[in-house]
């Protein structure tokens, strides 16, 4: 399956492209002060653990053939319509071209009329002012702060 846009695509996660991915990642200070360094191992795990998991939608976000970002929606939960959003881009390179922005319309709007969820969950560290940003723009509404994270909630209405 392959969800496109207007600058990015969406299509399915492969262990190939967990690596593509993960081989250019450079972790944004946004989301942790920690370096990363690629793993093959760790990303074979990873990719068996997250991707494979089967209460998972992964996608890989393509602009020009090129992965950019990777993107889930997480714990769904089909008795309760409901599924967690998240979102990753490879480097600060791809930011503010709104490729993330695209991307997470595009699976909120799959996981609404094709998945049919109701709710979608979603949270941004404190300090990714960019993320908070993106999410409210996209319609979601402010739950509560805790230590670390702020919290969203999307409703269908």
């Amino acid at each position: 399956m392959v969800l496109k846009g207007e600058k990015i695509v969406l299509v399915p996660y492969t262990i190939a492209r967990c690596h593509e991915f993960y081989k250019e990642y450079v972790a944004d200070p946004a989301m942790t002060y920690e370096t990363y360094t690629y793993d093959v191992e760790e990303v074979n795990r990873y990719f068996q653990n997250k991707v494979l998991d089967l209460s998972r939608l992964f996608f890989a976000i393509c602009h020009n053939d090129k992965i950019v970002g990777e993107i889930q929606i997480k714990q769904i939960d089909l008795e309760k319509l409901s599924g967690t959003l998240s979102v990753h881009l490879v480097n600060d390179s791809y930011k503010g071209k709104g490729y993330g922005t695209e991307a997470q319309r595009l699976l909120i709007d799959y996981a609404i009329n094709k998945l049919g969820l109701k709710t979608i969950y979603a949270d941004a560290i404190h300090r990714n002012i960019r993320s908070k940003h993106v999410l409210e723009k996209l319609g979601f509404e402010y739950l509560y702060d805790n230590d670390v994270f702020t919290y969203y909630k999307f409703s269908v209405k």
